[in-house]
């Protein structure tokens, strides 16, 4: 139930402890968040330290946090369509299906940036 009297300094304090608990729940619950996770802070230093402008160290960052994030909004929708029914049904096969190709296309996209940036920095120049 939703609690009354939530707003300014306290809505921000509940909203960020729901946030933690999400991210706790994912790091026990799904090995993919946690093997994402692991590969984002090996390679936060890595684009921080790599010799490219701010905006490419940019993209690089981001890029990790968008796998970061789709792999969170991947297990929420598993989480909802598996509370709904363990029930084999053709919509949540799709439902879960297309956020796995969400997560999928958030780290083709991460690849390909990362490869870009790498090549253009030390093959090419």
């Amino acid at each position: 139930m939703k609690p009354e009297n939530n707003h300014g300094l306290k809505r921000v304090l509940r909203a960020t402890g729901f946030s933690f608990k999400g991210l706790k729940s994912a790091w026990v619950n799904e090995a993919a968040f946690r093997q994402e996770l692991i590969l984002a802070a090996i390679l936060l230093p890595v684009a921080i330290m790599v010799d490219v402008s701010l905006i490419e160290k940019l993209l690089l960052i981001m890029t990790l946090f968008i796998v970061l994030i789709t792999e969170l909004v991947n297990s929420a929708i598993e989480a909802v369509v598996d509370r709904i029914s363990d029930e084999i049904h053709p919509l949540s096969g799709q439902a879960k299906d297309t956020a796995s190709a969400a997560v999928f296309m958030s780290l083709a996209l991460c690849g390909i940036t990362w490869a870009g940036i790498l090549i253009n920095a030390y093959v090419l120049n």
